[in-house]
């Protein structure tokens, strides 16, 4: 089964899951990041255009008011933004494309929000919301669901890693967001949304690269793959001398992991090895030296595989600081041994 069909079965099973939980959330209102043009300002009498051709009526807030599943009809000006949206940028162009084809074609599936206190917030939809407003509707069709942060949160996730135009840092930011707030690990995380742990770890270990090799990811300039290629340097100076090098000299994915595991390789031995006078060349099976790249990847250190000819061996984890040290440890204790090779994805 593809990537793609698992996060979709995953935000199918979030939308059907019954949640009881009484709504909390009483702070103010959100700030609106989907009104670029100031349309908000404009006048929104009942001689305004409107979605459908029908008059702009208020959404009346009472206990009596729309439940869970039900259809309703929106002022686009008092759906507040999810704050949960790991986007933090929109194509104008997508946008505008967007917008014509509701004119042409209407809005096929509403967008979905929540009763917050007396306000509106939206669950999922913010393109469909921001391409509404730019086609001058000032209404929207919207299914109401009642839904927890957590379970909003999410949502948001889901929806997004299903577009792939979102960056992997928003990505990884959405996750490590949700890990920090509801206290769970990567292995809950991926259970509750039915997507693979590695998946969600691989992402986030982006997160521990120098800012500027993360701007280079956030732009395009590299991908994923270079990204994660270049984490067992360790050194934040190498990764980002190394992310120039994969700019200037135009380094494909396997030719990173190449040279970055060579220059791993040349590194200082670990105490005490170089007491040795000689040393015979190492040698290594194809799988063996398959796995320890593997392991370099998850862990973002060096790592050695000693293997002897009774079928016994060392695996050596390699730290450069204390800081490194305890990073090392909390990885290797929050996942199982045996699913380490699906962490380096």
């Amino acid at each position: 089964m593809s990537r793609e069909r698992r996060l979709g079965r995953g935000l199918a099973s979030l939308l059907g899951e019954s949640n009881d939980a009484a709504e909390q959330d009483l702070s103010p209102p959100a700030p609106r990041l989907h009104d670029p043009d100031g349309l908000a300002a404009m006048d929104r009498s009942p001689t305004s255009p409107t979605h459908g051709g029908a008059e702009s009526k208020p959404t009346v807030s009472n206990d009596d008011g729309p439940k869970d599943g039900d259809s309703v009809t929106l002022s686009v000006y008092e759906i507040e933004d999810n704050p949960y949206q790991p986007r933090r940028d929109f194509s104008e162009s997508e946008i505008v494309s967007l917008s014509e084809s509701l004119k042409e074609h209407d809005m096929l599936q509403p967008v979905l929000v929540r009763r917050v206190g007396k306000r509106w917030q939206l669950i999922s939809g913010e393109r469909r919301l921001r391409a509404a407003i730019h086609a001058g509707w000032t209404t929207i069709p919207a299914r109401v669901r009642q839904a927890d942060d957590r379970l909003v949160a999410e949502l948001a996730i889901v929806e997004n890693l299903q577009r792939k135009d979102l960056n992997p840092i928003e990505k990884a930011l959405s996750f490590r967001r949700y890990l920090d707030e509801h206290k769970c690990t990567q292995e809950d995380l991926g259970k509750r949304l039915k997507i693979d742990r590695s998946t969600i770890a691989n992402l986030v270990r982006l997160l521990e690269l120098p800012q500027q090799v993360q701007e280079y990811l956030q732009s395009g300039s590299i991908s994923a793959g270079h990204a994660r290629a270049i984490l067992p340097l360790g050194d934040e100076q190498a990764q980002i001398d190394f992310a120039d090098e994969i700019l200037r000299d135009g380094l494909s994915v396997r030719a990173t992991e190449r040279m970055v595991q060579e220059r791993v390789q040349a590194e200082d031995d670990p105490l005490g090895s170089t007491t040795k006078k000689t040393r015979k060349p190492r040698t290594q099976s194809p799988q063996i030296a398959s796995l320890e790249q593997q392991l370099r990847i998850a862990l973002g250190t060096r790592v050695d595989i000693k293997q002897t000819t009774r079928k016994r061996g060392q695996i050596v984890v390699h730290f450069r600081s204390p800081e490194e040290f305890e990073r090392l440890v909390e990885v290797i204790t929050e996942n199982d041994a045996s699913e380490l090779d699906s962490y380096a994805g």
